[in-house]
């Protein structure tokens, strides 16, 4: 198999979706892997170490997709990468595709097979190539909670663990999920005051297990996020329903009650966000913006700014799937793994996830019916 890496080129991300071990794997495998010049240069990642490891260095994006049967990135494609895809081609990346119209579009007219690293879900419901980047945008998220909350980043200037007579930030955190959960872990290590909230009582339940009831938890609803809210010096948006668009559950009069000089970190702005006073994403160059006094950060990917940890963090759990793609070929692959087939967003000019097609209002089709399955 061919396979294409191309630099990316969203605002900022410094990941790079194969580093050179992985390459290597996939040389040794009897692959041929294309990587554009400077793809990893930003974290450490050297044009040498890719042509030691076997791989073929070109020079522009245009070469990657000329030659590339599999087309292997980190995130979404860009408006200006759109062109640049050929017919029948496969694509592997982080797509959330439940927020980007256009590009399904795209992907369908051109019969791309998109499998999104998003939607790879293992038989226990658990996300496996989501995870470790939730992992770590969940503990980056107070890291930039405080970083914000300082007076010389525009907040009330409070520190987050507090001192001796000082009573320690509040943050409250909606979601339990892996940001959830990785996010309290750092604000409590540092000393915050941490406040947990979800709508499954079972997730609650492992949080305060997991943390020895060191974390005061609540259910989410409207009449408590009014009263925790107020409380708050630093609220972290941590919900994720996978491939659909993120609902609104900070509304703006609740984004008013806050204290001025507070801090929203929206994690969850890579599926369209679920504070209602953040109307789309900001950038790692220009990542804030305040609204009743009130900082917002809505970075939709955090990882890079960690970027060397999260690519490899990031290899250590998609090579497997892309080496059988690469080794066995797409149809033998899906069939085998489960997991992967529920990756498969589109295919040969059809849509076929089944929550990106309601979240869109586009027709679905099941993709056992398309291969023979």
């Amino acid at each position: 198999m061919i396979i294409g890496v191309p630099r990316e080129i969203k605002c900022c991300e410094n990941r790079v979706s194969l580093i050179p071990s992985s390459v290597k794997t996939l040389v040794e495998n009897d692959n041929v892997v294309y990587v554009q010049k400077g793809a990893g240069e930003r974290i450490g990642f050297s044009d040498e170490m890719y042509l030691n490891a076997g791989a073929k260095i070109v020079d522009t994006p245009d070469e990657i997709y000329d030659k590339a049967e599999i087309i292997v990135k980190v995130k979404e494609l860009q408006k200006s990468e759109y062109s640049l895809l050929k017919n029948n081609q496969t694509v592997v990346t982080y797509f959330h595709l439940a927020i980007e119209p256009e590009l399904v579009d795209i992907l369908l007219k051109k019969h791309i097979t998109a499998i999104a690293y998003e939607t790879i879900e293992k038989e226990d419901g658990s996300l496996p190539l989501l995870s470790p980047m939730s992992e770590i945008a969940g503990k980056m998220s107070v890291h930039i909670g405080a970083r914000y909350l300082q007076n010389d980043f525009g907040g009330i200037g409070k520190l987050l663990g507090g001192v001796p007579g000082v009573y320690p930030s509040t943050v409250l955190i909606v979601g339990a999920g892996v940001v959830g959960a990785n996010a309290a872990r750092v604000a409590l290590g540092l000393g915050a005051n941490v406040v947990v909230t979800d709508i499954c009582p079972n997730k609650l339940k492992e949080i305060d297990r997991a943390f020895n009831g060191e974390i005061s938890t609540v259910i989410c609803n409207d009449y408590n996020l009014e009263k925790f809210i107020k409380q708050a010096d630093i609220v972290i948006g941590a919900v994720l329903i996978p491939s659909k668009k993120a609902p609104h559950i900070i509304k703006d009069y609740m984004v008013q009650s806050m204290k001025k000089g507070s801090v929203i970190v929206d994690v969850s702005i890579d599926q369209g966000g679920i504070v209602e006073t953040i109307d789309g994403p900001t950038s790692i160059d220009s990542p804030v913006f305040e609204k009743y006094g009130v900082v917002h950060y809505a970075v939709p990917n955090i990882p890079s700014c960690v970027a060397r940890t999260a690519t490899i963090s990031l290899n250590n759990y998609t090579m497997p799937y892309i080496l059988k793609l690469a080794t066995k070929g797409f149809i033998a692959a899906v069939k085998s793994t489960p997991e992967l087939y529920k990756g498969v967003n589109t295919f040969h000019g059809k849509l076929t996830n089944p929550d990106v097609a309601k979240s869109l209002g586009y027709p679905y089709s099941e993709l056992s019916m398309l291969i023979g399955f």
